[in-house]
């Protein structure tokens, strides 16, 4: 459809979407569009020079002046000029299974369109008219008898229904509305604190009370437009508008035009840069006609079109050329500039199944005229993660990830993709919040975004993907920059004819070894470049020499002492028998190098209750030798020969001492445990040994006999929301961080299991397997019959998997930046070096950079991660990751190069470690305020001017809130009653070394509706938004993440389904007591438990099956999961959350 226009013929925008990298997961919830061509877009280079910035004509909409993603749908209002001005809804429908998100309305600044007439008389889509329309004035308003304003921006709206009589009396419709709330006059709920923020500088103030201050006349109306940001390929400017108003509903009947023919894309050439993928569909510049499929969500959102309509409409935007000046000669500066608001949107009703609000929600208004009906923001038109999710996958998935570029950002870690490493490591190993860095401490400042990177050293890989090249460069070792000590990597250049190197993180100049030197070709690379991995590519492995070992020796291989609780809970409960008969299959399993026969790993016994076994399994002897230590005070190892064995060699006295021990200890009547002594006396076996290893400690209670590190019960759960909650995360005493230190030392690394039926203290028994790399499993009320399958997944896993020893990493930069604070499960004795004692390939390692100097665009920031470890087998090596990142002086650069779901690991390990030192609720604030920085300062410097009415999110940040909200909503920020002190301890040392897709999954579960899944594919059914008004009583759904997983019957569900799927005939006869679902010869069965199995293989945990029946009393805990609703323990709805989000924003910027 041409809007009256000229297709004008700028360089198209071809920079990838920001995204996440992914495990393997096939289609996590969707497939791709059938049918859809790509389109293919070049470079995006900035503006093209040689146009000049006219006036803008009569004709042109500053808020409507690009095509917006996936065609908008026209947004219907009270005011009574014709708004010739939209672009009919041409979407085919998001293959999510969630809606099509409504697009949205910015509105004239001071007046507000709310629709006061029924929902039969407000209309959707394009006028039947099919003569082209003209664009009104940027500047007019469409208010009657309102002259036009020279710099109003606002939006237009086509009329349907009778107009109001007036302005004033469409203020005073106005006057008492409220938002997602009960009557102004109706008291706030409990327990929703969303405190003032203190601001961060002094430039904004903050003002408000304890909950959602309400809207005063004076403040301006309540939120009525959210607009985001930018599409796709992120041109300079702002973009979509969604509207948030309530929205009303569709005309029956009403059907949207078919989409016209257009221009292709423009054929001038891109300018010149670096090549990008070309899939990458951009949004065109002003007047550029577009074809390809719908890059993005269109959070310019709109309801969903009626169904009848849509029959046989392709799936690609329509063809629109819109007017608008050509592109700037000179960046765009804050103050004007074009905005990609696409300004659409639909009025609708309250969505179905709400009789308008949510009963108890927050309420907005200030003491109110005659309330209208209670009007809330539709959810289906406010950001959705699932399209977001959705959008990725179809357009990055397909196409392999070459990192050879500078500055790329990665696909999302919900997408599946194919990483080729030509010089920077794959985003399986490093992610940054950022992937454009802003050159000065100061705009860093301004925009408040943090700048990390969360580096997973030893990360997994897909097995279609190469696993580091190990170098070997002989004696001398590994060639390095003489000043900064930074390895050869790929962004070293050679001089001299290749006698010399100049460092590029520190520009010392270094001479090449002999043995090193390589001849350069024409451009100036060594004639070897292609031959040496450390030259060529982004992650390699170095064999270190013995200047690289402790003491100046080559290490011993590790050793693995599996040490096991024998107190009266441990054996009542069955679990010393599982454990023993379980190690006798799994010590064969232990880890090993590439092509070794069998594993190097030595293995030793303990068994303990107050006092410690020890046992002697020599291969000579003929049945083990038990020694008991009852001096728990001064814990020594009392044999040093036959300790720590070889599995193959003592495979049957091993097998006889396993036998043995639950027999032992079957009548024991020793309720009492120790536990420091435990790891003092693994410690000490591993020095003995002179090698570095792993304890691991299987155990059930508070240990409160009489030793070192006696804890006592100190649960208070009255501390919550007081100033001495965060006692509750510390542990009670320094006696374990100092053991954890000898750890360290010694290269001990502790994973603890445990098995509680009470308090346990884990604040306290986490700091050791904590600080030193280790992991903490949880089982509490352990059963033998629902829980064993979990622990001995997870044990399994635990003692298989890859794992580096007495490992230490620092991270190297370019002159600039530097690192200055480190998250994750570990131990610093300095500021640079991050010490662990053991290192496995789930662990991650989050690292935030500060400016030290400025830096430059020419040549960008790098970094180095450089880890000396022990192999399995007893080598030590180097890893060395590389990543080369983009750096920019406008701001609108940073923020169309940001990955929302590595901001939301960094912001939440922040703020989990924040409640070590600070209340509470002070870290909440202090989130809630920084992100509203970050959205102030891209609405002040990056978008156009508009209404402040609109709230303008850019477009790779527009879930931000959403998550923001899940991390403030999360156990360890706003435990809700049924919550444990240590269940708050165990999440956070849990989320602390959580890679990106761990946590994207954590606080914004995936949920799966089970019975729309196809028996006949491989492919996952389309998730669907976390909220309880998604869930039908006639399905089935799946709710994961990564800890547990939530299968959700509805009362309705057909009754040959719930037989195919549980093997009973009712929903009554359904047992919740299932730990696993049952195996049953039918296609349904199959398929959810291959689902199931698929998705415990894409986690680092075992996740627990809970079967939810629908009205049960474990409802209340799957609801706890559906994130975007209102939270039981007071947290904010998505759509509440937004709007409070909004008010912070325009607090600050006012």
């Amino acid at each position: 459809m041409s809007v009256n226009q000229q297709a004008h013929t700028g360089p198209p925008y071809g920079q990838p979407q920001p995204g996440y990298q992914g495990y393997q997961q096939p289609a996590y919830g969707g497939q791709s569009l059938p049918g859809v061509p790509q389109a293919q877009y070049g470079a995006y280079n900035g503006p093209v020079p040689g146009y000049q910035q006219p006036v803008p004509p009569q004709g042109y909409f500053p808020s409507l002046g690009f095509p917006s993603k996936g065609s908008p749908v026209s947004l219907n209002s009270d005011t009574s000029s014709l708004a010739p001005n939209f672009i009919g809804s041409l979407r085919a429908p998001p293959t999510s299974g969630a809606p099509p998100p409504a697009s949205g309305a910015s509105h004239p600044s001071g007046h507000l369109a709310y629709s006061q007439f029924d929902h039969g008389d407000v209309q959707n889509g394009i006028p039947a008219s099919a003569a082209p329309v003209q664009r009104p004035p940027a500047s007019q308003p469409f208010l009657p008898g309102s002259a036009p304003t020279p710099v109003s921006q606002i939006s237009t709206f086509q009329q349907y229904g009778p107009p109001p009589a007036s302005v004033q009396q469409l203020r005073n419709h106005m006057a008492g509305m409220t938002i997602g709330g009960t009557a102004a006059s109706a008291p706030p709920p409990a327990g929703l604190g969303y405190a003032s923020v203190p601001p961060v500088s002094g430039s904004f103030s903050a003002t408000g009370s304890g909950l959602y201050t309400p809207y005063s006349a004076s403040q301006g109306p309540p939120l009525t437009s959210v607009s985001q940001g930018l599409p796709l390929a992120q041109p300079p400017f702002p973009g979509q508008t969604i509207s948030t108003q309530h929205l009303a509903a569709q005309v029956p009947g009403f059907t949207p035009p078919p989409p016209s023919t257009g221009v292709g894309p423009s054929s001038y050439p891109p300018t010149t840069g670096a090549p990008r993928p070309p899939a990458m569909p951009g949004p065109p510049l002003p007047g550029q006609t577009v074809a390809g499929p719908p890059s993005s969500q269109p959070n310019h959102i709109s309801s969903p079109p009626p169904p009848s309509t849509m029959a046989g409409l392709h799936p690609g935007p329509p063809m629109s050329g819109l007017h608008g000046p050509p592109p700037p000669t000179h960046p765009p500066q804050p103050g004007y500039q074009m905005q990609q608001n696409g300004s659409f949107g639909q009025m609708r009703g309250p969505p179905p199944n709400y009789g308008g609000a949510y009963p108890g929600a927050p309420n907005y208004g200030s003491p109110p005229g005659p309330p209208p009906p209670p009007k809330r923001l539709d959810p289906d038109s406010i950001p959705s993660p699932i399209q977001v999710i959705e959008d990725d996958r179809n357009n990055r998935g397909s196409e392999p990830f070459v990192t050879g570029v500078r500055g790329q950002v990665p696909p999302l870690v919900t997408t599946n993709f194919l990483v080729k490493d030509q010089g920077n490591a794959s985003p399986r190993y490093i992610r940054c919040t950022s992937y454009n860095i802003p050159c000065t401490s100061d705009m860093a400042k301004q925009s408040q975004v943090p700048l990390a990177a969360v580096i997973k050293p030893l990360a997994a890989l897909p097995p279609e993907e190469t696993v580091p090249y190990l170098v070997d460069h002989g004696e001398s070792g590994p060639v390095r920059c003489n000043r900064c000590k930074a390895y050869m990597c790929p962004f070293m250049q050679f001089i001299e004819g290749g006698r010399r190197f100049q460092c590029c993180f520190c520009s010392c100049v270094t001479e090449v070894p002999p043995h090193y030197f390589q001849h350069l070709d024409h451009t100036g690379k060594r004639v070897d470049f292609y031959d040496r991995p450390e030259l060529s590519l982004g992650s390699y492995e170095f064999l270190a020499t013995v200047d690289y070992c402790k003491n100046n020796k080559f290490p011993s291989p590790p050793a693995f002492i599996f040490m096991i609780d024998v107190s009266y809970n441990a054996v009542k409960s069955g679990l010393v028998r599982l454990i023993c008969e379980e190690l006798k299959s799994l010590l064969d399993y232990l880890p090993r190098e590439g092509n070794m026969e069998e594993s190097a790993i030595r293995v030793g016994f303990v068994t303990y209750n107050k006092v410690l076994h020890f046992y002697n399994v020599k291969s000579s002897l003929a049945q083990p030798q038990m020694m008991v230590v009852s001096d728990v005070a001064d814990m020594f190892v009392p044999l040093l020969d036959g300790f720590l064995v070889n599995v193959n060699e003592s495979r049957t006295v091993i097998a006889s001492l396993l036998d043995q021990i639950p027999e032992m200890f079957a009548d024991t009547r020793e309720t009492e445990t120790v536990f420091a002594p435990v790891i003092q006396a693994g410690l000490e076996a591993l020095k003995a040994a002179e090698c570095a290893g792993k304890l691991f400690i299987f155990h059930t209670s508070l240990p409160i006999a009489e030793a070192p590190g006696k804890l006592k019960n100190r649960d208070d759960r009255k501390l919550i929301n007081t100033d001495k909650e965060k006692t509750l995360f510390q542990p009670q005493t320094s006696f374990y961080n100092n053991l954890a230190k000898d750890c360290v030392a010694q290269g001990c690394c502790v994973d603890l299991f445990l098995f509680p039926n009470q308090y346990l203290d884990v604040a306290t028994l986490g700091v050791v397997p904590y600080q030193t790399g280790g992991s903490i499993y949880k089982y509490a009320y352990f059963q033998l019959e629902t829980d064993q399958y979990r622990f001995l997944n997870d044990l399994r896993r635990d003692v298989q998997k890859e794992v580096g020893f007495d490992a230490v990493m620092r991270v190297r930069t370019s002159t600039g930046i530097r690192a200055t604070d480190f998250f994750g499960a570990f131990y610093m004795s300095n500021t640079t070096d991050v010490e662990m004692a053991g290192l496995d390939c789930d662990k991650t390692i989050t690292v935030e950079f500060k400016h030290d100097d400025k830096l430059s665009e020419d040549s960008g920031a790098l970094l180095q991660c450089a880890l000396l470890y022990t192999s399995c087998a007893g080598q030590r090596r180097l890893r060395i990751h590389n990543l080369s990142l983009n750096c920019c002086t406008q701001l609108a650069d940073l923020y169309r190069n940001c990955e929302t779901d590595t901001l939301i690991n960094y912001l939440a390990k922040y703020a989990y470690r924040g409640v070590l030192s600070s209340p509470v609720k002070t870290v909440r604030d202090a989130l809630i305020n920084q992100c509203a920085q970050i959205l102030a300062c891209y609405r002040k410097n990056c978008a156009s001017p508009s209404s402040a009415g609109q709230l303008i999110l850019p477009e790779c940040m527009k879930l931000l809130p959403v998550y923001l909200n899940c991390v403030l909503k999360s156990d360890v920020l706003q435990p809700g009653p049924e919550v444990t002190t240590d269940d708050r301890a165990y999440v956070r040392q849990l989320v602390t070394s959580m890679d990106v897709a761990e946590t994207n999954v954590f606080f914004y579960p995936r949920l799966l509706p089970l019975t729309k899944a196809d028996v006949d594919s491989d492919s996952l059914p389309a998730a669907i938004r976390n909220s309880e008004e998604r869930l039908s009583k006639g399905d089935i759904y799946l709710l994961e993440n990564g800890l547990n997983i939530f299968v959700w019957v509805g009362v309705n569900v057909q009754q040959g389904l719930i037989q195919n799927l549980f093997g009973v005939s009712s929903f009554s006869q359904i047992s919740n007591a299932l730990s696993t679902l049952p195996v049953l010869e039918n296609p349904f069965s199959k398929k959810v438990r291959a689902i199931v199995d698929m998705l415990q293989g894409q986690r680092s945990r075992y996740m627990k099956l809970i079967i939810v029946k629908q009205e049960d009393k474990l409802e209340m805990l799957f609801k706890h999961f559906l994130v975007e609703d209102k939270s039981l323990s007071g947290g904010a709805s998505y759509v509440d959350f937004l709007c409070h989000m909004h008010k912070e924003i325009r607090q600050l910027l006012s």
